[in-house]
């Protein structure tokens, strides 16, 4: 072992005590894998919308509700202030589409440009959008509960402001005329984990109900056909898949699957060469969301959210195609960094096996892409990451990706408290923030970071175990369970899609794609053959040998023939 090479992790079963409700609710390898995840009632696997949880628990949804009525009323402006990224696009065109069919008469929205703007509801963007007329509202998306000078300049050129965001609140709340956040103090409503398009949608059903009092319903727009949208938003956000969650993103993949997706939707399934019909949750993670977040990270979101607006096939597909080509623009960009920046970690003086956290940064990044860098250097060594490229005026902007167990943006609320001045701005998740930072910062910013993070590091976070749902039986391996665990979802963060390992026979071996070794293997207790692909491994294993492969498995369709493969994530000697 090399010294910047981590031990390697453990493999260790998930622990799955099934309870006696949960017999009866498929076959007992399902009610293993639910049981694995926590579910004790078949309650939690009820995705049906009338078990969703009524938004009069939203703390500030009534004002929320009564400065939008109000607004439409009087035929004021509101403003839809959102995020570059997807569930900033989606929660744009849910509100910019569901107020207008509610007859909202003048409805326009603003996306920030990452480089001009920055993030959120800031001084720039008021400057942008210009001054108000009385009674004119912005309502944020997926951001604002960190704008408090966004909103005092809002304020001072005439806007009205209604918050609605799902992130964590600081120490202090903007002075907005509302807010709904599920995570402000004092909310009780059980859905914390929601993303700003699920915020979003509830915020919107709460509007349509007030009006309902005074129209007939059937002149209002079902608030379940934007699901598509908050499904798509929901998983791209990467937030946890609790039950709420859950409820909302099956449903919108079934209508998805059932052919009812807008055209914007349809159109970037199509272009990432996915099958509507068999959508997965994994589908929007990897090929779907990809391509709209593309838009934001190199250009400007207003494409996607152009996009997620169409309202026939031909616009759509137009619009799509281009946010494909602009994300085959951002992985070249991509590679580039990726190469510059572990490059860079090779030149260190302490490798990153000895470090307590890594920062990378370079002067000609791009700052829509540090994210995505840091996240594949945390998966490669295990340790959190800041990545910084030039921002605006003459700033560092950094984004930062945690380990769990490590809530990053708590370690960056210690580095502000105990050098305060050090940090311009920060703000984010558990496992995900942004900063900002003067570049003569850097150095101190890298001590002080390393030392909170030391502070605070455990060994089991250092080398996380990986944790599966054990071994399937040789007669598991076959199409039918693969559909069955398809369809049993959906899969994704805090619902893990299952995850299983064993000791399989190499048979046969190539590499596809210059960079992804496709096998043949054989399970001990079986004869016929299945097929493994282990992406992003080009060295050849040994014929004949055994080896413990951990796998998920999946249906592949080829030339529309249907048939089972292992999708390999580690290989082990046996």
């Amino acid at each position: 072992m090399t010294r910047d090479e981590p031990a390697a992790p453990r493999i260790v079963e998930r622990g799955a005590d099934i309870a006696p409700a949960l017999e009866g609710v498929g076959p007992p390898l399902l009610q293993r894998l639910y049981a694995g995840r926590g579910v004790r009632k078949p309650e939690e696997l009820d995705y049906g919308l009338r078990g969703l949880p009524h938004f009069s628990g939203l703390r500030g949804i009534d004002p929320a509700c009564e400065l939008i009525v109000d607004a439409m009323r009087a035929s004021h402006r509101i403003l839809v202030v959102g995020d570059f990224d997807a569930d900033g696009a989606t929660s744009t065109a849910l509100v910019c589409d569901a107020l207008e069919a509610m007859g909202a008469p003048r409805v326009s929205y603003f996306l920030p440009h990452r480089a001009r703007h920055g993030y959120g509801l800031s001084p720039a963007v008021v400057e942008a959008v210009g001054e108000a007329e009385t009674g004119d509202l912005i309502v944020t998306v997926d951001n604002g509960i960190a704008s408090i000078a966004g909103v005092e300049a809002a304020h001072r050129a005439g806007w009205r402001v209604l918050v609605c965001d799902h992130h964590l609140p600081g120490d202090t709340l903007p002075a907005a005329e509302a807010i709904v956040n599920p995570n402000q103090p004092g909310c009780d409503f059980v859905g914390k984990s929601l993303a700003g398009v699920g915020v979003a949608f509830y915020l919107m059903a709460a509007v349509r109900a007030r009006l309902a009092a005074n129209a007939p319903s059937a002149a209002l727009p079902r608030l379940s056909d934007y699901l598509d949208l908050v499904a798509v938003g929901t998983v791209a956000d990467v937030v946890r898949l609790d039950h709420l969650n859950r409820m909302l993103v099956s449903q919108g993949l079934r209508r998805i699957r059932r052919g009812l997706a807008r055209p914007g939707i349809a159109a970037l399934i199509e272009v990432a060469g996915r099958d509507a019909s068999r959508l997965s949750a994994a589908d929007i993670g990897f090929a779907v969301g990809p391509r709209l977040n593309a838009a934001g990270r190199l250009e400007d979101m207003s494409i996607g959210v152009a996009c997620l607006r169409a309202t026939d096939a031909a616009s759509a597909q137009s619009r799509a195609s281009e946010l494909a080509a602009i994300n085959r623009q951002r992985q070249t960009v991509q590679r580039r960094m990726q190469h510059e920046a572990d490059n860079a970690l090779a030149a260190l003086d302490r490798a990153p096996a000895e470090r307590a956290a890594l920062v990378v940064h370079s002067d000609d990044w791009h700052e829509g892409i540090v994210g995505l860098i840091a996240s594949r250097l945390r998966e490669r060594h295990g340790r959190p990451v800041i990545a910084f490229a030039p921002g605006a005026h003459g700033q560092l902007k950094g984004s930062a990706r945690s380990i769990a167990g490590l809530h990053i943006r708590d370690v960056l609320a210690a580095v502000d408290a105990h050098h305060p001045g050090l940090i311009a701005q920060f703000g984010g998740h558990a496992q995900a923030a942004g900063l900002v930072l003067s570049p003569q910062a850097i150095d101190e910013f890298e001590r002080a970071l390393e030392t909170t993070v030391a502070q605070r590091l455990t060994p089991d976070m250092l080398s996380p175990d990986i944790l599966t749902d054990g071994a399937l039986a040789v007669h598991e391996l076959d199409l039918e369970t693969a559909r069955l665990l398809e369809a049993s979802g959906p899969w994704g963060n805090g619902f893990e899609e299952p995850l299983f390992h064993g000791l399989f026979e190499i048979v046969t071996q190539r590499i596809v794609g210059e960079r992804h070794l496709k096998l043949e293997v054989r399970h001990p207790q079986a004869s016929a053959t299945i097929e493994a692909m282990v992406f992003n491994h080009a060295d050849l294993l040994e014929i004949g040998a055994i080896y413990r492969l951990v796998y998920r498995l999946a249906v592949n369709v080829f030339r529309e023939r249907m048939s089972a493969n292992l999708i390999v994530s580690e290989i082990r000697p046996a």
